[in-house]
């Protein structure tokens, strides 16, 4: 089979045509990932069971969000105990300001070469949408005759959104996954050809400083939430790389870059005139944790850090003479952590599955070699399914440069090799499993 580049594009065109109403930044720009799954019901509709054809399509929507479908698209073997499956092509995309693209990034664009795709989701992940859809497509059309079935999920991005409980996740703790436990699950979201053997785990954290206001010209009146919350936020990083080092040898057998890490990425309080001393300021960021450790475990250290600096509060490092977290009326200086609900585990892929030795073996065969790789970049549910038994491993087609980038491009010839890859990779378990 091949992928059938002319009617890809025209599926890609319709895609990315639609990524204004797509864009994932609640509460002002909230997806709607239904106009997608519209389209790939179009597309696959002609070969459902109800029109004579072997495909089994299954949108699916919780909490009324009738604009925010899932698509769940089955063709079945002859063995109902064997199963490939395809999962994580979501079909929002993160936000594109016009005015810093070349090109509008809201309408495909084929650049000079041919092979250039350029459009916000090309890479993430609409480009994978279509390639599934093509896959799916030219199965029906061969009519093969397979004694495993193949089954692809199209999700809707829990990421960034205000109500959880549409996605991944709810289709999970729906039991609608249950049925892809018995054979490799290949979770497309990554990127470059080559197999993710390894993500990290990410949880969101905000720590809030409570100090007392006072003027700047006073400040032994005061408690400066700033310094609080800065010293106090070394003290815990000085923690957190003692009790998670880099793990030896897993990390360097997975081939991971980055260790674990925490580190802040943004930094708010209400405002108020240069010369008041504010007496609260909240910083926020994220760990990202290799899979060699838990992330609950993790979140259970940092309130531990944060309860041992609160009852020593007077021992944190101060900034000069006239700083202080204690006041001599008692008033106490104070930190506060909290969590995003969303939170994902992190994954070390088997490499000694049926699933991983297909897709090493079929890449192989289409690229002329296999370099697996880990990123501490984080993937919804992966851990949870790979704890529940499923086989799970991870790969992607779109270019890393591109990740959430402005001028966002995947190549065409990416695609076409992903596409022979996985007709490679479905043949070979057929096989085998």
């Amino acid at each position: 089979m091949t992928m059938g580049e002319a009617s890809f594009l025209s599926l890609l065109t319709d895609f990315i045509g639609k990524t204004e109403k797509l864009q994932n930044n609640p509460p002002n720009l909230i997806p709607q990932e239904s106009l997608v799954v519209t389209k790939v019901l179009e597309v696959l509709g002609p070969y459902s069971i109800d029109n004579g054809g072997p495909l089994l399509l299954k949108p699916i929507y919780f909490q009324g969000l009738q604009n925010r479908k899932n698509l769940i698209v089955t063709y079945p073997g002859e063995e109902q105990d064997r199963i490939v499956s395809i999962v994580g092509c979501h079909m929002d995309v993160v936000v594109a300001d016009p005015t810093k693209w070349e090109h509008s990034p809201f309408k495909l664009t084929q650049l000079e070469d041919g092979d250039t795709l350029y459009g916000r989701g090309t890479t993430d992940c609409l480009g994978h949408v279509a390639l599934v859809t093509q896959l799916l497509k030219q199965m029906a059309e061969a009519k093969l005759r397979l004694k495993t079935t193949v089954a692809a999920v199209f999700i809707a991005n829990e990421e960034n959104a205000t109500v959880l409980g549409i996605g991944a996740d709810a289709l999970m703790d729906a039991h609608e996954l249950d049925f892809l436990k018995n054979g490799p699950l290949y979770w497309m979201d990554s990127s470059d050809k080559q197999p993710c053997i390894g993500t990290g785990g990410m949880l969101a954290w905000h720590l809030t400083a409570h100090g007392k206001l006072s003027h700047s010209g006073l400040p032994k009146q005061g408690i400066n939430a700033i310094e609080l919350a800065s010293e106090g936020l070394k003290e815990i990083q000085d923690r957190f790389y003692n009790d998670f080092p880099k793990v030896v040898p897993d990390e360097d057998n997975y081939k991971f870059d980055t260790p674990s890490t925490m580190k802040p990425t943004q930094w708010t309080y209400p405002g108020s005139a240069i010369n008041q001393i504010p007496d609260t300021c909240t910083i926020s960021g994220d760990c990202r944790i290799t899979p060699f450790y838990k992330v609950d475990e993790v979140e259970k250290k940092l309130v531990q850090y944060v309860d041992y600096i609160n009852q020593n509060i007077e021992k944190l490092e101060t900034r000069g003479p006239a700083s202080k977290y204690v006041l001599p009326d008692g008033t106490r200086g104070k930190l506060e952590i909290t969590f995003d609900a969303e939170k994902m585990q992190g994954i070390a892929c088997h490499m000694d599955s049926k699933g991983y030795k297909a897709l090493a073996k079929a890449t192989e065969e289409v690229l002329g070699h296999v370099e697996p790789f880990s990123i501490t970049g984080s993937l919804p549910i992966v851990g949870d399914l790979q704890d529940q038994g499923y086989d799970v491993q991870t790969i992607g087609y779109g270019l890393t440069s591109a990740y959430h980038a402005d001028n966002e491009i995947c190549l065409l010839s990416d695609m076409s090799q992903g596409f022979k890859i996985f007709a490679i990779l479905i043949a070979d378990l057929d096989n085998s499993l």
